[in-house]
């Protein structure tokens, strides 16, 4: 029985393979920038909190009680991350849960005093952790870069 598959010249697959580069392919440089921020970050927050953390600490004082699901919507964590991010901030004190008066099937989450207290003090130096991350870039740079990121999510 003949193959009726097209075959591919070979010089097409070699000049394909040329061409290609990883460190010209958009998830290799995003990667990258990503560990360099994380160091940077790991480097400067205080309280020993990893970014995820950090994360959800500032959604729950930006919006106040929340429940577990949509703390993790709104903070990019499936259900499995954002439910061990918020117990290891409950365990840490930083977080509680409470019932929800209006559907006794869920939590919500709420920053305790000092979870409340750390993120006022975290602020500015997660901010500073942004600029260093940035830092190299103008201010409109960065603004079209945050821009563009936020186009492909």
């Amino acid at each position: 029985m003949e193959n009726t598959k097209p075959r591919r010249k070979p010089s097409a697959v070699k000049a394909a393979n040329e061409d290609y580069r990883l460190e010209d392919q958009v998830g290799f440089v995003i990667r990258k920038a990503s560990q360099r921020h994380t160091l940077i970050f790991s480097k400067h927050m205080i309280g020993e909190l990893t970014s995820t953390q950090w994360a959800a600490l500032v959604k729950v004082a930006e919006l106040g009680p929340v429940s577990q699901n949509q703390l993790g919507r709104e903070t990019a964590m499936d259900v499995a991350t954002i439910k061990g991010v918020v117990d290891r901030l409950v365990k840490r004190g930083l977080v509680a849960t409470a019932d929800d008066p209006g559907d006794g099937r869920r939590n919500l989450i709420t920053l305790t005093p000092g979870g409340t207290a750390l993120v006022g003090r975290a602020k500015p130096i997660a901010t500073a952790i942004t600029a260093e991350t940035l830092n190299g870039l103008s201010i409109t740079e960065q603004r079209t870069l945050i821009g563009l990121l936020r186009k492909i999510t």
